[in-house]
């Protein structure tokens, strides 16, 4: 691959991470599909793509900076003794979010070897699009969608915990996992995106920074110019999507989405079958 090709295909995927990271479309199925039509052919890979997904984590920690701030003092409160009247709620979610990482991170170090390698054949990839989809669109349908972020409880904490670790295959979805979840427990869309945004953070950036460390001086196919581009426009592009997806969820519903999801991985698996893509990079 030549230098040029190598930055311009970078740019295309952190394109593509910044638009498809927040809506529940899996990002990573995006990432692993494009690397098999650009002109290189090449599989992005686990590391390049957890490492560009700091980029649209970043946005996530911008936007949602004041949430942030109001659960992070208050859980640290807890240890110093100085809580607000509403400091419980916020300490509250800190510590949900804490013990909802576990789930992902326990199962990734577990399964490592698997999502890095077999787990991204794409015939996996066409069907977790499909079957996920479906979910999602059950979900949206049957859901009761009556429950705040205030509503949020242990059990429920939990179970947003792994759902989230579902994204762990591709073509499932981060998102989509977790919003799927809270549909199906009674949380609002709004409510259901939003946890999703914050239950994210400490695992993507854990993630990222892990693969970052892991591959320095690799980084996958593309050298760490072109990764860095990547990360930089997945953070520009991933923060537009963040307020254009709150603002979509909160009047219209997910079906779009799922008929996304289904047409996609359907005709992903008419381009496997008919040998125009390899299921392995």
């Amino acid at each position: 691959m030549s230098n040029a090709q190598s930055w311009l295909e970078a740019a295309i995927l952190g394109v593509i991470q910044g638009l498809t990271e927040f809506l529940p479309v899996s990002s990573s199925a995006h990432l692993r599909i494009a690397g098999a039509f650009l002109p290189s052919g090449t599989d992005p890979g686990a590391a390049f793509t957890a490492i560009i997904q700091i980029g649209t984590e970043a946005a996530v920690l911008l936007y949602f900076r004041k949430d942030i701030w109001r659960i992070a003092t208050a859980w640290l409160g807890q240890f110093f003794g100085k809580q607000g009247a509403h400091d419980a709620d916020n300490a509250r979610i800190g510590w949900l979010v804490i013990i909802g990482t576990l789930p992902i991170v326990v199962l990734g170090l577990l399964f490592k070897d698997a999502i890095e390698t077999s787990l991204r054949n794409l015939w996996f990839t066409a069907f977790s699009l499909i079957g996920f989809g479906i979910l999602l669109g059950i979900a949206d349908r049957v859901g009761r969608r009556r429950w705040g972020i205030d509503r949020l409880g242990w059990g429920s904490g939990i179970a947003f915990g792994f759902a989230q670790a579902m994204a762990l295959l591709p073509g499932v979805s981060r998102s989509g996992g977790t919003i799927t979840a809270g549909l199906f427990m009674g949380f609002t869309r709004e409510a259901a995106a939003r946890y999703s945004f914050l239950l994210a953070i400490p695992a993507v950036l854990a993630s990222g920074l892990y693969q970052l460390l892991k591959t320095w001086g690799q980084f996958g196919p593309y050298g760490p110019g072109p990764t860095l581009l990547a990360t930089a426009i997945s953070f520009v592009v991933g923060y537009a999507s963040i307020v254009g997806f709150l603002k979509l969820v909160s009047t219209r519903g997910y079906m779009a989405f799922v008929v996304y999801r289904v047409l996609l991985g359907s005709a992903l698996i008419v381009l496997l079958s008919q040998g125009r893509i390899a299921p392995l990079g």
